[in-house]
């Protein structure tokens, strides 16, 4: 289950590698990368064709010279380690005074994003959380349809952690509770969720991709990952898949990280696949819209900024089994929040892809906060329609 207090290190999947067909018109030129990769003797274990991108067994010096060879024929490709991420669990909650704080009825992130003023409810609206799966018995889920898939070898798609039922509560759970209170942003959308993370708590990049691979098939216009390694650099895969899910009509949001420790002087850094600069990276606010201790910073360069910030100190939301309910903090509970106003803003103006993060960005509450730890702001639902 949840260990808050647990560190990750980031690792290399032994002898496994992701090819990046690294162009905008991946139809062009992936196409035929099965085809490619075999006359060079590599078994493709998968190809994920609307990404442009494989991942394979093999030598990283056999890959490196079939990398050369295809830039030599001018074909851009890129080979990277096949890396293992985690789902995102802060060491502190860095808990402030509250300025925002739980009702009967509503969490305090639910009213610091204005979702129920909005009017609107992600109706129509589909939204992928690749995380650790769900929780299908949840009562609060059981008048809603869920389409749930596991991309764990030997694992279905039920939660075996609790990270994936508390972000898919966040990004769509229920407003409204009968004795309860509502910790869902957009309670009127289409739930998927792809188990891209074992009960461990973590996954490759073959999982997540796979996941991608799936939420694109399934034109959902929202992806929503709550995970990430510590690495500084823009990992290639993730430049590929966001441009490619842009593409297709689809934002990727992703956990900034929570490898900052800013008591200590430590302000951290966005690790992949946030830093990739087609994936919006999301830090998280504490009640009184504060910075998070835990929350990322951005870094120069291009990727790797922090796009917009979201509710993520002690965050109430739903957890499997007899529990039903847990509070937990992280970017990890930010990003769905996020996630959730990304469906009421599509709902309310029919905006996919890159004009949908534009309005996103637009829309958020500008704070008294450096641009470099929270983006634009606090991101928040539309206005009410104007009748």
């Amino acid at each position: 289950m949840y260990e808050p207090n647990q560190s990750y290190s980031v690792t290399a999947a032994s002898n496994r590698f992701v090819v990046v067909f690294d162009t905008d018109d991946v139809d062009a030129l992936a196409s035929d990368a099965p085809g490619l990769l075999s006359a060079e003797g590599f078994g493709t274990d998968t190809y994920f064709p609307r990404l442009g991108i494989a991942v394979v067994d093999g030598e990283s010096g056999k890959l490196g010279a079939f990398q050369a060879k295809s830039l030599a024929s001018h074909r851009r490709l890129r080979v990277v380690p096949e890396l293992t991420y985690h789902a995102l669990a802060p060491e502190t909650g860095g808990a402030a005074p509250a300025s925002f704080a739980d009702t009967e009825r509503l969490t305090w992130g639910v009213q610091a994003v204005r979702a129920v003023e909005s009017g609107y409810t992600g109706a129509g609206i589909r939204v992928a959380v690749l995380d650790t799966g769900f929780d299908l018995d949840h009562p609060d889920f059981a008048s809603r349809t869920v389409t749930a898939e596991s991309f764990i070898e030997g694992e279905d798609a039920r939660d075996g952690h609790g990270h994936g039922t508390h972000c898919i509560g966040s990004a769509c759970g229920p407003r409204e509770l009968d004795g309860g209170r509502g910790y869902g942003v957009a309670p009127g959308a289409e739930i998927y969720s792809g188990k891209v993370l074992g009960n461990s708590g973590s996954g490759s990049d073959t999982s997540i991709l796979s996941g991608i691979e799936w939420a694109l098939e399934n034109e959902c216009a929202i992806i929503s990952m709550s995970l990430g390694a510590d690495v500084r650099e823009v990992h290639p895969p993730y430049v590929a898949a966001g441009r490619a899910a842009l593409a297709q009509g689809s934002l990727i949001i992703a956990a900034a990280g929570n490898n900052a420790r800013r008591s200590s002087g430590d302000e951290g850094f966005v690790g992949a696949p946030a830093n990739s600069p087609f994936v919006m990276a999301v830090g998280a606010l504490d009640s009184s819209l504060g910075i998070a201790e835990f929350s990322a910073r951005t870094l120069p360069g291009r990727g790797g900024q922090v796009d917009v910030a979201g509710p993520g100190v002690d965050v109430y939301s739903s957890w499997p089994g007899e529990q039903r309910y847990n509070t937990i903090s992280g970017t990890s509970m930010a990003t769905p929040h996020v996630a959730g106003v990304a469906a009421l803003l599509a709902e309310a103006t029919g905006f996919r892809s890159r004009e949908l993060w534009a309005e996103i960005v637009q829309e958020a509450e500008r704070l008294q906060l450096p641009s470099v730890d929270v983006g634009s702001g606090l991101s928040v639902s539309p206005p009410p329609a104007e009748i």
